[in-house]
């Protein structure tokens, strides 16, 4: 498969990222941690998580109101819309900017989703809350770790630079939930590993007559480093991953957008919708290609750690 210039550095830079995490799986000694701390903040700046980015509509009631690294996706209902996603600490004024140039209210916001309770997709979930009075929803399995503010994260929960501003929850959710807001319904799918309550989130749009399947996948990334043999980073974490692949390759979404817009080629899509409308966004195939690429890396991860199990 070929991937773009923009994917690639988003391949490297993820990688980074992960590498991050696996620090925390073994005990090192504190110049690992800060190397950690290094990495992050370049992550943070190569693919630009913290940088403010136009809003723009995408198809039928959604959004796009993130940075421009990091995906945070605005869903506009009849009786109040719902948010997936709010990027990094201190990004909650960007996003409640973002709705405002929309010409929405951030005050119909309703309900507050993430795909998991990692600081770069929940660092502006409390300012949000706080101004809104919105609801924040989260699986069972990640509810802990939302309100802990990171801090009870199986891999880096130790690494203060990781952490954001946790706060209540007030919707416990279940695996394949239909959630109803009016005419907005979006139904959810545990999609477990990368956190313990990885989230996929579905919803159908409609536009220019036609009815499209929209698919928000989470959960596939593999920390570097992190065990799911042997001693695991957490009990269960295996059977989680071969389930969340299960789950995924089942979706067959006409459309999919991703917490990293790097990985969908979001803003080269923006520029082609200009022409082409909702169907720049049609990538059934891109799908496919990226869930086979992911399984594709987690089944070479597991195959190595198999092979380091035989050699102890």
């Amino acid at each position: 498969m070929r991937w773009s210039p923009t994917v690639k550095l988003m391949l490297v830079a993820t990688l980074l990222w992960e590498a991050t995490s696996c620090l925390t799986c073994q005990a090192k000694p504190p110049v690992q941690e800060s190397e950690a701390i290094e990495t992050l903040k370049t992550a943070r700046t190569t693919l630009h998580w913290d940088e403010p980015a136009e809003p723009f509509h995408l198809v039928g009631p959604i959004s796009f109101v993130g940075t421009k690294g990091l995906g945070a996706f605005l869903l506009h209902g009849s009786e109040g819309d719902i948010l997936i996603n709010t990027a990094m600490p201190g990004s909650g004024p960007m996003i409640e900017a973002s709705i405002r140039n929309l010409g929405f209210d951030p005050s119909n916001l309703k309900l507050i989703l993430a795909g998991h309770a990692h600081s770069s997709h929940v660092g502006g979930h409390a300012y949000l809350k706080k101004l809104t009075g919105a609801k924040i929803a989260f699986l069972k399995e990640e509810k802990e770790l939302f309100e802990s503010g990171g801090r009870t994260d199986f891999l880096y929960g130790n690494i203060k630079e990781f952490e954001f501003e946790g706060t209540e929850v007030d919707r416990v959710l279940e695996d394949k939930e239909e959630i109803i807001l009016g005419d907005l319904s979006v139904t959810v799918l545990k999609t477990a590993g990368h956190s313990k309550g990885a989230t996929t989130f579905v919803t159908k749009v409609d536009e220019s007559g036609r009815s499209w399947t929209v698919l928000f996948p989470n959960g596939t990334g593999v920390n570097s480093g992190c065990p799911l043999i042997g001693e695991p980073a957490y009990e269960g974490i295996l059977e989680d991953y071969l389930q969340t692949f299960d789950t995924l390759e089942h979706q067959k979404p006409e459309i999919w957008f991703h917490y990293h817009n790097e990985v969908t080629g979001l803003h080269e899509k923006q520029q082609r919708s200009t022409r082409l409308g909702p169907k720049a966004w049609l990538d059934a195939e891109g799908y496919r290609k990226w869930i086979a690429h992911e399984k594709r890396q987690f089944q070479a991860e597991l195959e190595k750690q198999k092979k380091e199990q035989l050699v102890r």
